[in-house]
This record gives C-alpha cells, structure tokens and sequence, in this order.
C-alpha cells in the first residue's frame, strides 16, 4: 500500500513540473476566453465522471464569483443537464450528447473548454468536432500528450503526467488559475 507521504510527493512533482511549463498557451486560454465572455458569447465546457464535475465547477465560478464581485460570465457545463443527457443518450447514445448541446448553445466566437484527461473521449471528441464546425475556439485540458484530443484543438494545456488522479488535480489549478485571471481582468476591464 502507498503511503500517503508518497503520493503527495507524487502530487507535488506533477504541480512542479507544471510549473515549469511554457505558459504562453494558458494566457492564451485566458485571452479567448475573455475574448467570448466579453462579447456576450458563451464558455461551454464538458467532460465525463470527474471532469464532469469540473466542468460544473468552472462554470460556478464564473456565473457566480471566484474570489471578486462582478457581472455574471456566461458559462455553461454540457454535464449539468440531467434532463438533455438522458434523453439524448437514451434515443441517439452518449457518443453526441456534448456534440449536440454544442450544437444548440455555442455560436462563432463562443470557446469550447473540452476536458478529458485522457484525450480519448469518444464525446468530448464529437463537442470538439461540433465546436470547429460552428468556428468557435477550442481548449482542451488532458492529460500528457492530449491524446486524440491534442492535434484537435486550438489551444492544449496537457499536463505532464499519465496518472489520472495527478493530471485531475493539476486541472483543478490550472482551472482556478484560468478562473482566477478571467474574473481578474473582467473586474479589471
């Protein structure tokens, strides 16, 4: 059994290394992104189990607050609706429910924020392919290398790492920071 000072060893080389990274394309995540909020088009964001659950997270953060008060940003996560997600898996398959949500909520200049930690999600795949075909931008947050997701998007932030609990908790820093920068220079004009 791995001890817990192990892990955390573990948790803090990924984070580190992160750190290490060229960050060019997180601020580029965070100038389309502001980008679309700032001209009232919408942030969706999908993933599946974990990521899911982040995805729920980011947009609570910007259609609430993260850590300022300001305007409510329009972010949407595809994972939220309980409703759409049975009814369309049920009838068509779980392989299109993010394509067609991204098909009725996002509009050219829109940012698809696709979150797989593997790259390989068969429906995070489709929701890319919908997104491209609707000229929105496209972030991917995966694990090392991105998977089939990498040479997809426009902008892939990968973490170094092929552990899926070490790359979810290097995307839940890489997402506040995202969350962090936006609502700071959305205050901030």
């Amino acid at each position: 059994m791995r001890r817990f000072a192990d892990y955390m060893k573990s948790s803090i080389a990924v984070l580190s290394e992160m750190g290490e990274l060229d960050s060019s394309r997180i601020e580029q995540a965070v100038r389309v992104i502001l980008d679309a909020l700032r001209a009232d088009k919408a942030l969706l964001i999908c993933g599946n189990g974990g990521s899911a659950a982040d995805a729920m997270h980011i947009a609570g953060e910007l259609v609430g607050r993260f850590q300022k008060d300001r305007r409510a940003l329009k972010a949407i996560a595809l994972s939220a609706d309980p409703a759409v997600l049975t009814a369309w898996s049920n009838d068509f398959g779980y392989d299109g429910v993010f394509a067609r949500q991204v098909e009725a909520y996002g509009e050219a200049g829109g940012v698809l924020l696709a979150i797989s930690t593997s790259g390989r999600s068969k429906n995070v795949i489709a929701a890319v392919e919908a997104a491209r075909a609707k000229s929105m931008t496209t972030i991917a947050l995966t694990g090392q290398a991105g998977g089939l997701l990498g040479p997809m998007v426009d902008i892939l932030l990968d973490v170094p790492s092929t552990s899926t609990p070490l790359i979810q908790q290097a995307h839940l820093c890489l997402y506040h920071y995202l969350c962090a920068e936006v609502e700071s220079q959305i205050v901030s004009g």
